[in-house]
């Protein structure tokens, strides 16, 4: 059986040729997070959700100066955590619509992705994964699942914390396999 690993992205916006800005995640007690300076302009709605901004070559939050990686070095980062936790399943809120494609054609472009199909196994998808579970709730969104299930609020749209909150839902829902491997699908689908 595979480890799942809880990833998030938070990236210059919503299009398709967005650039990742922070890549985090978490296996059981262990975290990576990791800050990219990106090479196009940070989006306002991007900025607005995560108070991250560009400037004179640095990457900000919320005004504070960020220790920042070259995109390559941060990969190679995140294949190495990955490494130790393998066989590995990425799971992600929304993870086929938006993480796992961009993940996929950023490890492509820099020629990481056969490395990464090394270690990852395929990705689950916890945003139908919590339709499924809990029909009728009135948002599936993230910071509303925390809120409903946890009680509480969190420093939503960092994604460090977006995994981390994605992990504790995850462990509290308790999903059997059945319903796990209807929202996985296989990292060679991008």
């Amino acid at each position: 059986m595979s480890n799942i690993v809880f990833f998030d992205l938070e990236t210059t916006g919503l299009d398709p040729g967005c650039h990742i800005i922070q890549l985090s995640a978490v296996c059981g007690e262990r975290e990576f997070n990791a800050y990219i300076l990106p090479r196009r302009p940070i989006s306002p709605k991007a900025t607005e959700l995560t108070g991250l901004t560009k400037s004179r070559g640095k990457l900000y939050r919320h005004g504070t100066p960020l220790d920042t990686v070259f995109l390559y070095d941060a990969l190679n980062y995140f294949i190495d955590f990955l490494s130790s936790c393998r066989p590995v399943l990425l799971a992600a809120h929304n993870a086929e619509r938006f993480d796992a494609p961009i993940l996929a054609r950023v490890l492509r472009k820099c020629s990481l992705w056969e490395d990464f199909q090394q270690v990852v196994s395929g990705f689950v998808d916890t945003l139908p994964l919590s339709r499924n579970l809990f029909p009728g709730l009135h948002s599936y969104s993230l910071e509303s699942l925390a809120k409903h299930f946890l009680h509480r609020d969190y420093d939503a749209h960092d994604a460090l914390e977006d995994a981390k909150i994605l992990q504790e839902l995850f462990n509290l829902w308790r999903p059997d396999n059945g319903n796990i491997s209807k929202v996985t699908f296989p990292a060679n689908e991008f």
